[in-house]
């Protein structure tokens, strides 16, 4: 099954603030594990991946209670259903995984802020994962559920075409590592950093839209510019209120006491950590960067200004004393009258010599301004 153009593109049209932090919240007075699926959701289907260290086995199940056989098996079992479906489907995948009512509800009432819950025998992580779309400067955004047991992990994705999990398979496919060697907690951390790792992408194309227009505010600010400042921003601010609770969330399973996860796959979760903590800070360097951009946009736009103003006030100055001698000459005074009244007028060159007058006076002027570097850019 492949997912739906219309809606993918529906879904990357969308604001990016809706995509990224608009939580979905239950309605007051609603009971506990209440589910919410939008209309526009895709149809569930379950790809499970069973393997040990010997074979690993993937196969699409029909319905939900086929995954049952395999919950109680020595081999590790990972159950990815891919796409939130009805409200039926969820509730044998409810009885099936014996999940807590509340569980249910974090899982298909999308999106939730990133976290985990430990709920003894199963321990629940809800993630959000970011992705470049190829050739396209627009990401795409999805929240992950996980739910680990004894040997089985279970995900939950909003829709089957996207995600950054192929390397993980490839690892099991292919026996790459140690991943067949380990239980399912080192699979949770697996899947984990793979999300992690892929903000990474995310936010170098961030970098270059930052190096862009730090370019197009030195050389030439428009207030196109302007707005897309405030556009990467808003964005940015929005990848914080996602990624920040996140890491939050792989704090949590580094604190408490969780008996699913051991002490050796901890080791790999701290690494995991430290992702989270490269992220954000690459988050607040390029928000810091931002913020400046403004900064440089105004003193740019002032700077051009006062370039303005400046080769106005030189025209100005320039024509001021021509415009007096001109003014001078414009009075109508009778030379017959007096021997003082612009004796002058009645020169043979008269009229050259005032424009010989008016010309030495702009060039003195204008290297009066030339001498005290008027002319030059600053």
């Amino acid at each position: 099954m492949t997912n739906s153009p219309s809606k993918f593109s529906h879904r990357l049209s969308q604001p990016i603030e809706q995509r990224y932090v608009n939580y979905t919240y239950d309605q007051p007075g609603s009971l506990p594990g209440t589910l919410q699926i939008k209309a526009d959701a895709l149809p569930s289907q379950i790809v499970l991946i069973d393997y040990n260290e010997t074979e690993a086995v993937r196969v699409s199940v029909a319905a939900a209670k086929d995954c049952a056989a395999y919950l109680d098996t020595e081999s590790i079992s990972w159950i990815d259903v891919q796409g939130l479906g009805e409200e039926t489907f969820w509730r044998q995948i409810g009885e099936v995984f014996e999940l807590h009512p509340v569980v249910l509800e974090d899982v298909v009432n999308v999106p939730q802020r990133p976290k985990s819950e430990d709920y003894g025998e199963q321990l629940v992580v809800v993630l959000h994962m970011i992705m470049m779309v190829s050739e396209q400067a627009q990401f795409f955004h999805e929240q992950v559920s996980f739910i680990l047991g004894k040997n089985y992990l279970l995900t939950v994705q909003e829709e089957p075409q996207h995600d950054c999990f192929g390397p993980i398979r490839d690892r099991i496919r292919f026996k790459k590592g140690t991943i067949r060697q380990r239980k399912a907690d080192y699979l949770l951390y697996a899947l984990l950093d793979a999300i992690i790792d892929g903000f990474f992408p995310v936010l170098e194309r961030y970098g270059e839209r930052i190096e862009a227009l730090e370019a197009q505010v030195t050389d030439a600010p428009t207030p196109q510019t302007l707005t897309e400042i405030h556009q990467i921003k808003r964005e940015l601010l929005a990848l914080r209120r996602s990624i920040w609770p996140q890491r939050e969330a792989i704090s949590v399973l580094l604190r408490d006491d969780c008996t699913l996860i051991s002490p050796a796959v901890k080791v790999y979760l701290r690494d995991c950590y430290e992702h989270v903590i490269q992220v954000l800070d690459m988050l607040e360097t390029y928000r810091e960067l931002a913020s400046s951009l403004m900064d440089v946009y105004l003193s740019a736009v002032s700077n051009r200004m006062n370039e303005i103003v400046k080769i106005l006030t030189i025209i100005s100055t320039i024509f001021i004393p021509l415009t007096f001698i001109a003014g001078i000459y414009g009075m109508n005074f009778n030379p017959e009258a007096s021997s003082f009244n612009m004796p002058e007028l009645n020169w043979y060159w008269g009229y050259p010599a005032v424009w010989c007058l008016m010309i030495a006076v702009a060039t003195s002027l204008v290297y009066f301004f030339w001498r005290r570097g008027w002319f030059t850019a600053r």
